[in-house]
């Protein structure tokens, strides 16, 4: 990817933790959109000519605080894959702490837990805790398993993943599981130093890490099979796989678009 991460299973770049001074850089630049967006909203509340009673305004008020303390951030950052505005201005990205893309799921954890530990604290919580933990990891994070990256400069990987000829039937045929946190990044990052390696340092390390890796692949590899050879296929594999998953569900959102865009039966469309 042009920013230097790769979306398959923990196949990142640059996986170095961003330093607290970029962290704090991105978290101030978000917390400024945010409060401009919810003086925005408030003025728009203000200026209309609905007349709300007490009850109604308090109800609107408290939605309106949801909609920019919440809903935004969530829904920018599940679509940006971890990068908000302050992040994409600091260079960073949230990721997985196997390193691969944050999904919803870890976007509405931390931003639930934000609200308390940015918000309600003045984030002091969330100093408190990204100051005392190694990868600069607030509470949101801790909870979503997730973590701050660098993707600015990131200098790429020297040894591009190859599928080795003999191994792609069985690869495409393979029942491959999610591999767990970390796993793949570190077959990864040793495919990427593994010419750089004495041969018995280099034939150990992918021999301990085939051995990992093939306990989450059924069946086997054929035998005979190099455990480098090996790591090639799964990761290749494991990447191809998972951008045919991301390309189908942006076909599926066109598809989706496309039919809500279009009006009921029998009625005209005064845009043909």
């Amino acid at each position: 990817m042009h920013d230097g991460i790769l979306i398959g299973e923990g196949v990142v770049l640059d996986a170095r933790p961003a330093s607290f001074a970029t962290r704090a850089l991105g978290a101030l630049l978000d917390v400024t959109v945010t409060v401009v967006v919810l003086v925005v909203l408030v003025a728009l509340l203000a200026t209309t000519p609905i007349a709300f009673d007490m009850q109604w305004g308090t109800a609107l008020q408290i939605a309106l605080v949801v909609l920019a303390l919440v809903v935004i951030p969530v829904t920018v950052e599940t679509l940006s894959r971890g990068r908000s505005l302050g992040k994409l201005a600091a260079g960073i990205r949230v990721v997985r702490d196997d390193g691969g893309p944050v999904h919803l799921r870890h976007a509405l954890v931390r931003a639930l837990v934000g609200v308390g530990e940015l918000w309600l604290t003045f984030g002091a919580v969330a100093l408190v805790a990204s100051l005392a933990n190694g990868k600069g990891k607030r509470l949101g994070d801790m909870l979503a398993g997730t973590y701050a990256i660098r993707v600015r400069g990131g200098r790429g990987w020297s040894v591009p993943l190859t599928m080795p000829p003999h191994l792609a039937a069985w690869a495409r045929t393979a029942d491959m599981r999610r591999l767990p946190d970390g796993l793949a990044l570190a077959a990864r990052q040793l495919l990427d130093r593994a010419p750089k390696l004495a041969p018995a340092s280099r034939a150990r390390l992918t021999d301990e890490l085939a051995a990992q890796v093939e306990a989450y692949v059924a069946p086997g590899p054929p035998p005979g099979t190099p455990p480098e050879a090996f790591l090639h296929a799964v990761l290749h594999e494991r990447r191809d796989r998972e951008l045919a998953v991301a390309q189908r569900e942006r076909e599926r959102a066109n598809r989706l678009g496309a039919t809500l865009h279009r009006l009921p039966y029998a009625v005209p469309d005064p845009r043909s």
